[in-house]
């Protein structure tokens, strides 16, 4: 699923087929099929495990697929690996700066590790670090820096050769809303300058929703959904009803009795909930709740929404996209900066 009509020479990423498995029997890939139009920006949507990681590790030629195909802007992954280096960056979801020097010179360090020539060195820090904004910051220790400002320092170091496509692991993971606000202005304004085409993993709804031409959805291993943000939540169709139980769990012989009631289309259980897809929400609710009050299930609220990204999630991985999952990995994130 994913592979579409599109000119190879328009694609940043095309990968067909990727299998990738740990240990002989952890199967994180499962016959990936992706394709990312070259100048977009492209969010992959997944749980904790789900494959977001080892796909993106793929394609930066950290990894190499057991089987199937990657390339890069033309340039296959494994055959042209250092051709593809010379052409992406990337900012992976643990910290990779060094906390006990400055930001000026983590920065060094990245440009002769990218074989800049001296000459140009200084100029090009300092231009980074401006657009950034973090020229007033730039002989202090990265220790003494916010969260928000080591995430744009990290990718700042990606941006020091004007990637043609940069790849980014969770880029606010753990970040206050101001700090992610920040670093998506910093990331949509060198997009708009230089056409650099942008694929970013993360588990933030709304930063998909937001800054995301084109989204894919996937769970175990498998792509399960692509397309715009508008025909992804179109495709969801009629109207979202939540209905919040007073128990955790009703019966399974319950749920398939509203699941054929007239106007339902879909139907998740969670813990003391229950999410349908309705052709109209108001007119199916009566029927839902008689059947419900018949059965001795006491109803907490109810609310009516228009489709949302988390509901296109819940649609085609079934399941909700739990930000809670994630908790460890901001906590240890955090613990990381903190440490030094």
């Amino acid at each position: 699923m994913g592979r579409e009509a599109v000119s190879k020479m328009d694609l940043a990423v095309d990968a067909i087929d990727v299998i990738k498995t740990y240990d002989r029997k952890t199967r994180a890939l499962d016959q990936v099929t992706l394709q990312v139009e070259a100048g977009t920006v492209f969010a992959l949507l997944g749980p904790n495990g789900s494959g977001k990681t080892t796909l993106m590790r793929i394609l930066t030629t950290q990894l190499s697929p057991d089987s199937g195909k990657t390339s890069v802007l033309g340039h296959d992954t494994v055959r042209e690996s250092a051709k593809v280096r010379q052409l992406v960056g990337y900012v992976p979801q643990e910290m990779s700066v060094w906390t006990d020097i400055s930001g000026y010179e983590n920065l060094l360090i990245y440009a002769k590790i990218y074989g800049i020539p001296s000459d140009v060195r200084k100029r090009l820090i300092m231009e980074a670090l401006e657009n950034i904004d973090l020229s007033d910051f730039a002989d202090r220790l990265v220790k003494s820096y916010s969260g928000g400002m080591i995430r744009r320092l990290e990718i700042a170091s990606a941006l020091l050769i004007s990637p043609k496509i940069l790849f980014l692991d969770e880029p606010t993971i753990g970040l206050d809303p101001m700090a992610r606000k920040t670093v998506w202005e910093k990331l949509t304004s060198f997009k708009k300058e230089y056409g650099t085409t942008v694929f970013f993993n993360t588990h933030y709804m709304d930063e998909a929703d937001l800054y995301a031409d084109r989204i894919g959805i996937i769970s175990r291993g498998k792509i399960i959904k692509t397309g715009s943000v508008s025909d992804l939540k179109h495709s969801v169709g009629g109207e979202i009803l939540i209905l919040s139980l007073e128990q955790e769990k009703v019966e399974p012989e319950l749920i398939e009795k509203i699941r054929v009631l007239p106007l339902v289309e879909e139907i998740v259980e969670g813990d003391s909930e229950i999410s349908l897809v309705t052709e109209d929400a108001e007119a199916s609710l009566p029927g839902i709740m008689k059947l419900l009050d018949s059965s001795g299930v006491a109803i907490r609220r109810v609310s009516m929404n228009e489709p949302t990204l988390d509901d296109v999630f819940l649609k085609y991985a079934g399941t909700r996209l739990e930000t809670a999952t994630r908790l460890n990995d901001i906590k240890q994130v955090r613990g990381m900066i903190k440490r030094g």
